[in-house]
């Protein structure tokens, strides 16, 4: 019986290390970054969300402000970097880069953003890297900083 709860717990322990393991490698995506002045298209999984989507899985309305782009580029930089788990990567041209890692299996989303000065709205992509479901994660990231940006 004690044998059986050993082997148990070392394959939970082992199956935890593959996870953090396999997430921690995972290199950073080729869609990242502006294409063309652009955020990139999303991939046809579930496990990402962006205002420039157009089907209902994966679409999201932008962020809107009232701000000059500058401003609006400070308040957004202060509240993505007081997120938990949050690491800015890239900060340019009124386009922001952060990287967002899970608490536990350290998974990481990539976080882009867009300031269209003209508009006066903030266009975002969020994907997770690995994975193909994120049981909602990037749109109720989004939708926190949404509501903290407004603040």
């Amino acid at each position: 019986m004690l044998t059986a709860l050993y082997i148990t717990a070392g394959l939970v322990i082992v199956g935890c290390l593959v996870v953090f393991a396999i997430s921690a490698m995972t290199p950073r995506p080729d869609s990242v970054g502006l294409k063309d002045g652009q955020l990139a298209p999303l991939p046809d999984s579930p496990n990402c969300v962006s205002t420039v989507a157009t089907d209902s899985v994966h679409a999201i309305k932008p962020f809107t402000f009232i701000a000059s782009p500058n401003q609006a580029m400070q308040s957004l930089r202060a509240v993505v970097e007081s997120m938990p788990g949050a690491t800015l990567v890239e900060q340019r041209d009124g386009y922001l880069y952060a990287e967002f890692r899970s608490r536990i299996f350290r998974y990481v989303d990539d976080v882009e953003f867009l300031i269209d000065g003209d508009a006066l709205v903030i266009h975002f992509r969020s994907a997770s890297r690995v994975g193909y479901s994120d049981m909602g994660v990037n749109r109720a990231r989004l939708e926190q900083i949404r509501q903290l940006f407004n603040k």
